[in-house]
């Protein structure tokens, strides 16, 4: 899978840019805030519908400008796919593929699968649960449009019931109504924490070997599945808890409180680890999600790395580098002084200063 090319209008600080990428390594470099990132957000927006940094549409577009424009052209299997995708701030996006529009955005998943690590992501095991579950959540939608389908449901149906918990406060004889959401959100449910298991065995095969190269054969590392209720239960847990789900007007059960542990020798790294153990396991898991999407689509994703290697110490850093030579990669920084100094091989040069992006040979 290759990222060909990317034409932004109105989109962030680019009134009118277009960049054509190696099928190597490209670096954007140049000072803070000069408009680095939101290239990588429009490459993360063309693959998942959705900004990395969480921000809403209307915040994606130039100031004073009604709505932008971002084209990719994406080779996978040897076809090339051109993603049209108009932004507006007062209605939903509008995406084409190959020029012919797509009624629901799921249909855009898959062409572009991207594995994005950002400083951010280096804090993925000691923040709070929420953000290994958008972890979790965003591959398995990169690799499953069935999981996508009964993730987007599941969260439909939880808010209709969460809604309806609230009502029965004012209208306590909808209440037999309740049972019905259960059904159907342990239904959806049910399907995730399935998926979501055998995606952690899969991802354990692949992250042991990983961490144990980057730690120097000096740590195992094994991810848990923590799932909020066990496998076959979720409906029975539903209306055995709706007492308390009343109390609180919300549904306190479900895949949506779902975590994942770290351990490193049955060591707890989310509570217990150091900061080093802590930013390695991090490295594992983006490394590991490299390898999963090799195995289980048969294609390389695109790795897109925003300013990280900064946040990484020299070993951390070669690892990374040593790791990443076969894979098409984009990277942010603000200067070439680690890729020479480790005479790492770049195809592509970009400099970046306000908006403004100047294309140079690699270094």
């Amino acid at each position: 899978m290759i990222l060909k090319s990317i034409a932004l209008k109105n989109f962030r600080n680019y009134t009118d840019l277009y960049l054509e990428f190696d099928q190597g390594t490209n670096i954007l470099y140049g000072d803070n805030a000069q408009g680095k990132t939101n290239v990588l957000e429009a490459v993360y927006v063309s693959g998942t519908t959705r900004s990395h940094k969480g921000s809403k549409d209307k915040e994606l577009i130039q100031f004073g400008q009604e709505e932008a424009h971002i084209q990719t052209i994406v080779e996978k299997g040897g076809l090339d796919y051109q993603i049209d995708m108009h932004i507006k701030k007062n209605r939903s996006k509008g995406i084409a593929i190959n020029k012919i529009p797509i009624k629901k955005a799921a249909e855009l998943f898959g062409i572009l699968n991207i594995v994005f690590f950002s400083p951010e992501d280096l804090n993925i095991i000691k923040h709070g649960p929420s953000e290994r579950r958008h972890f979790l959540d965003v591959e398995l939608c990169q690799l499953d449009r069935i999981y996508l389908y009964h993730l987007t449901r599941y969260h439909k149906i939880l808010n209709q019931r969460n809604k309806l918990l609230k009502d029965l406060h004012i209208q306590p004889d909808l209440k037999d109504t309740l049972s019905v959401w259960d059904m159907q959100l342990a239904e959806c449910g049910e399907k995730l924490i399935s998926a979501r298991k055998k995606f952690v065995h899969e991802l354990n095969e692949i992250i042991f070997e990983i961490h144990k190269n980057i730690s120097g054969n000096k740590e195992e590392l094994f991810v848990r599945y923590e799932p909020n209720v066990d496998q076959g239960l979720l409906e029975h847990e539903l209306q055995r808890n709706q007492t308390r789900d009343l109390k609180f007007g919300m549904t306190t059960i479900g895949p949506h409180r779902d975590d994942l542990c770290f351990l490193i020798h049955d060591v707890d790294i989310r509570k217990f680890g150091s900061q080093g153990q802590q930013r390695s396991c991090a490295l594992s898991l983006k490394l590991s999600e490299i390898e999963l999407v090799k195995k289980l689509i048969q294609e390389k994703p695109v790795l897109v790395l925003d300013d990280v290697l900064s946040e990484l110490d020299s070993g951390r850093q070669n690892y990374l580098l040593n790791s990443i030579h076969d894979i098409q990669t984009v990277i942010t920084c603000t200067g070439l002084d680690e890729f020479v100094k480790n005479r790492f091989e770049v195809n592509k040069v970009f400099q970046v200063i306000n908006g403004t992006v100047n294309a140079k040979n690699g270094v």
